[in-house]
């Protein structure tokens, strides 16, 4: 079975299940340190602040992290636009349906960077303990303090300049190869997901749609232990953003 549907007009809500988030200065704010999801405030501004642990959708349960800061009227998650753990670990790149449903939710999203990380103590050629660089992250988080368009806009802003960030992040990655003697994956990778992502972004986003129609594929033939399932068929669920056709 496979179940189609559009989103024509938006969608409205309202937050039932309420976190409740521990408050941070925004100058001593650190994305490192800081709680899966916060609320961060300064003179002018109070905003709630949720972070990835990869661009990956279907690790480490981001999409808990931003559901939790809906309470609040202006919403940021950060996002890593790639995590390399090594060339025997995975590495992730961000994908077009994420800033699509960050879109549609009114999350403004911050493409953001890993600037450090230690080499794994038992696995050769893999990274753990990554790091975000919070300089970027705080210019950014600043700017979008006063920015008063729709997340939509900012995020299709962002996805324009999404090159210059891919760029830090491999120098990065160069910089932390050097240091802990590391081999990482290839950089024809990285700079093939750079060009398309800043020279076309109807290439961007079909080569996204085309990645995310396999992998759902993938998953409605496989049989996952911890699933509970009411038959023992499964069912493909696509959703199309109006907006963004």
């Amino acid at each position: 079975m496979e179940i189609k549907a559009q989103i024509i007009e938006g969608i409205k809500y309202k937050s039932k299940l309420k976190c409740e988030l521990n408050e941070v200065l925004l100058d001593e704010f650190n994305i490192n340190s800081a709680k899966s999801s916060c609320l961060i405030s300064n003179e002018q501004s109070r905003f709630a602040v949720s972070k990835w642990v990869s661009p990956k959708r279907t690790r480490s349960y981001p999409y808990e992290r931003v559901y939790n800061t809906f309470s609040a009227s202006k919403r940021i998650t950060v996002i890593p636009v790639v995590k390399d753990e090594g060339a025997t670990g995975d590495r992730d790149f961000l994908q077009w349906d994420t800033i699509s449903l960050m879109s549609l939710l009114d999350v403004y999203v911050v493409l953001a960077f890993y600037e450090t990380a230690e080499k794994h103590r038992s696995r050769a050629n893999k990274i753990t303990n990554q790091k975000f660089n919070n300089d970027f992250v705080l210019n950014k988080i600043n700017e979008i303090s006063d920015y008063h368009s729709s997340a939509l806009h900012w995020n299709l802003r962002e996805l324009k300049s999404v090159g210059q960030v891919l760029e830090k992040a491999k120098e990065s990655y160069q910089t932390i190869s050097a240091r802990t003697q590391v081999k990482f994956h290839s950089e024809k990778g990285l700079n093939d997901f750079s060009n398309v992502t800043a020279n076309n972004l109807s290439a961007f986003m079909e080569s996204s749609r085309l990645k995310a129609q396999l992998a759902q594929g993938r998953e409605f033939l496989t049989f996952q232990p911890k699933e509970i399932l009411a038959t023992q068929t499964k069912a493909k669920i696509t959703i199309t953003n109006r907006a963004f056709l």
